[in-house]
């Protein structure tokens, strides 16, 4: 069985897609280490790309050719300087030069070699090839597949034993809610103890402390850029940054330097019922925004749907409990990845598969188990309230205008937080016993669902709002 850890689920990336930045990012990063174990990276005299259906189609809104690009130059998207991303851009159009893996000098166009191919390739909507002339005048390629989240799988390993085989094994190996509900029962364990014990198998206590500080360090600073950045987003469609003017209204007049500043500065605010929803709302367009404009976020599942489980958690941080600390940070983060990877093995997080259900959809689910642990609910409460949250998505479509992870995007993730809030309290309210729809009914019901949508409601900007709205009303 798959083991997906909690930092498989929430990765650091660069805006603005998962599956279109961060994945072929990391393809070409893969892709140029695998050159160099074959021994033959100092060979090469030439590098092409090709990508695939949905990488294709809506590609450039994604940035998918700046993505594969600064994979090439052997970049970091978890360390590499943001305000770094455009200068290494401009210098390799205007050069035509690219320093592959940061140390071979070779020729490259842009323009030109990056091919948008719109024809969708076997196994999934996102198919990338990358190719390499050799100075031996032979030339080798490799195929891979983003298959949402910023995971990526090589195509000859797709139904090998030895890609199966690769997977390390868990003490509580969980695919279904059913299983994981089973251990909680057994073991007497909550469902972020038994996730903790299955991390404990790969790391120490200590590592994963300090890898999900890092990732609620990386979605506050997030927020609090988002926040604080005014002006109007890249890619054509003029969409105005709305947190800066939202959060200027609701933050009152107490000082702050540092995002955690920042956040004990908002406990101290009031906050009224019309406000909650405008911070939860504010806190999530904040991180789509700094998304959309090639930053620094968090995969939660997904980078277009990365502002639900920060702005969810940020809720029970200030409105909730203002005694929350590290320990609840934690706790909601176990839970949250636990029931993303549910969803990940029984159905997709990719919006190429399963339109916008597969991303807002599934992390407003992981944003309501979290919260309604943290208030107190039990494991069958939890996966109750990740049910409601999903059922309500079912059907969602993707289709962002210009391809631009903007139109409706943003906005989805705002709601998609005030339904995990609603989904939590619902849970909370309810007897288990009562619960019609189980979690795993819900997942299956959401693949139905994808394998049914029509393909261009799924991230081709071919239907929907895509079509319906022309770029010259925007």
């Amino acid at each position: 069985m798959e083991c997906i850890s909690v930092f498989d689920m929430l990765k650091i990336g660069v805006g603005p897609s998962s599956s279109h930045t961060l994945g072929p990012w990391r393809a070409a990063e893969r892709w140029i280490g695998e050159l160099k174990e074959q021994n033959i990276f100092d060979d090469i005299e030439q590098v092409s790309v090709s990508l695939f259906g949905s990488l294709s189609l809506t590609g450039k809104g994604h940035a998918t050719d700046i993505a594969v690009v600064m994979g090439l130059l052997g970049t970091d998207p978890e360390t590499v300087p943001i305000d770094s991303i455009d200068k290494d851009i401009e210098n390799l159009k205007s050069n035509s030069t690219l320093q592959l893996g940061g140390t071979r000098s070779i020729k490259f166009d842009f323009k030109n070699d990056i091919v948008f191919k719109k024809e969708f390739l076997p196994f999934h909507s996102n198919g990338i090839r990358f190719e390499a002339q050799l100075s031996n005048g032979k030339s080798t390629s490799e195929t891979y597949y983003s298959i949402g989240g910023g995971f990526v799988v090589k195509e000859e390993l797709i139904h090998s034993k030895e890609n199966k085989e690769t997977f390390k094994t868990f003490p509580y190996p969980v695919k279904t809610g059913q299983e994981l509900l089973q251990y909680c029962q057994e073991n007497q364990k909550s469902i972020s103890e038994i996730v903790w014990e299955n991390e404990l198998s790969l790391r120490s206590s200590d590592e994963i402390d300090t890898g999900l500080q890092r990732i609620w360090d990386t979605m506050l600073e997030c927020m609090y850029t988002g926040c604080h950045t005014e002006g109007k987003l890249p890619g054509g469609l003029n969409v105005k940054r709305r947190a800066f003017e939202m959060h200027q209204k609701l933050k009152g007049n107490t000082p702050y330097a540092t995002p955690q500043e920042w956040l004990e500065s908002i406990r101290d605010t009031e906050v009224k019922f019309r406000q909650i929803i405008k911070w939860v709302s504010c806190f999530a367009l904040s991180v789509n925004e700094v998304n959309a404009s090639l930053g620094r976020v968090v995969t939660a599942p997904t980078n277009g749907s990365a502002g639900v489980i920060p702005a969810v958690l940020m809720y029970y941080m200030v409105i909730e409990n203002h005694d929350a600390n590290f320990d609840d940070v934690r706790q909601f983060l176990l839970v949250a990845s636990e029931v993303g990877s549910i969803f990940k093995k029984g159905a997709t997080i990719s919006a190429a598969m399963g339109g916008c259900q597969a991303e807002i959809g599934v992390s407003s689910a992981m944003a309501a188990a979290g919260l309604t642990e943290l208030m107190g609910g039990t494991p069958e409460q939890v996966l109750m309230a990740a049910e409601i949250a999903m059922e309500h998505h079912l059907g969602l479509t993707c289709d962002p205008i210009g391809g631009l992870v903007q139109v409706p995007c943003i906005e989805r993730n705002a709601m998609g937080a005030i339904k995990a809030i609603n989904a939590a309290e619902l849970a909370l309210d309810t007897d288990p016993k009562e619960a019609k729809v189980p979690l795993d009914k819900v997942v299956n019901t959401m693949w139905e669902t994808a394998k049914d949508m029509n393909s261009k409601y799924k991230e081709t900007s071919e239907g929907g709002l895509a079509v319906g709205v022309f770029l010259s009303d925007c």
